[in-house]
């Protein structure tokens, strides 16, 4: 994992990292599931089932009751596809929504006997550290791993994989068509440009950022707007998220700034206006500055729609 990832994503997809407080809105819930046989299931589908994650296919025998969420986006995903009734706990990073089970368990540096005293029977996590599913295997715990995507078509088929995995099928999949027809809208007003809006996207304020190749990038990308990162030397060999330099910001002059350190790093447009040399930036003399809560910029869950919408905000608000 490149260190972007490892400090800010927990994830952005590639992408993961930096846990702080989470806002925006409100996350759909689920009722308890019914008490009747643990082969029923919603969605039309009985268990046993098989699901194929990025740790291989993982099989279930019955539909988990007890699940152990060691991913925050992972967390939103379960609470929106109507899940959050079978989550017993979750990682100490999940902080959305606020009614989720919260422990001291750690995602980044799993505690396989801590695990294995919750009794779970899934444990979910965004990458299979210390080849977790091996070391669970021995308790019989079922791991599914569902690491930080590379498009939104992953996303949509991680819900998928959720939705399976937890007999919530048709909840997932109604989940996913909403998100695409709210993306859809956001992508239909975007205002019309004769090019690209550049933008310099910051990670946080040592200057990392994204190139238009990441998750991040291609949600941009729906909205009209070009990486000044993408010009960057070695931004291929960081895996599309390079450290810039402050003069290769400047020089680059991006239409936009949009930060998603605005509460680890505690930026606003203000800082950024203060930093040397960069109160000529296009982007600060305009005003073109957008504030991102660091949650919702670091996960790729369904809150991609708020970020989309904030985004969309800043450049339809700007003057």
């Amino acid at each position: 994992m490149k260190r972007v990832h490892t400090r800010r994503l927990i994830v952005v997809a590639a992408t993961a990292g930096l846990a702080v407080a989470a806002c925006g809105s409100p996350a759909t819930t689920s009722p308890p599931v019914g008490s009747g046989s643990p082969s029923q299931v919603t969605g039309g589908r009985t268990f046993p089932v098989s699901v194929t994650a990025a740790n291989g296919t993982v099989h279930l025998s019955k539909q988990p009751r007890a699940i152990l969420s060691l991913s925050p986006t992972s967390t939103e995903m379960l609470y929106a596809i109507g899940a959050g009734a079978q989550v017993k706990g979750v990682d100490n990073d999940s902080n959305y929504p606020a009614s989720a089970p919260r422990t001291k368990l750690s995602g980044f540096t799993p505690n396989v006997e801590a695990i294995v005293a919750e009794q779970p029977d899934l444990v979910v996590v965004s990458n299979d550290a210390a080849t977790l599913t091996k070391r669970l295997a021995a308790f019989s715990i079922p791991v599914l791993s569902l690491p930080a995507p590379a498009n939104l078509k992953g996303v949509y088929a991680e819900l998928g994989q959720l939705g399976t995995a937890t007999g919530h099928a048709a909840q997932a999949k109604a989940e996913v068509a909403m998100l695409r027809r709210q993306i859809g809208q956001i992508s239909a007003a975007v205002p019309h440009h004769a090019k690209p809006l550049t933008y310099y996207y910051e990670l946080d304020q040592t200057y990392y950022s994204v190139t238009s190749d990441t998750f991040i990038g291609r949600l941009l990308g729906l909205l009209g707007m070009k990486s000044i990162a993408d010009a960057a030397k070695g931004a291929t060999a960081a895996g599309g998220y390079p450290q810039l330099s402050a003069e290769y910001i400047v020089k680059a002059n991006p239409d936009y700034i949009i930060l998603a350190d605005t509460i680890c790093c505690h930026q606003d447009a203000a800082t950024v206006a203060g930093r040397p040399g960069w109160s000529g930036i296009a982007a600060v003399k305009s005003k073109h500055v957008i504030l991102l809560n660091d949650d919702i910029a670091s996960r790729w869950g369904p809150r991609v729609v708020d970020l989309l919408r904030a985004v969309l905000a800043g450049i339809r608000g700007g003057p």
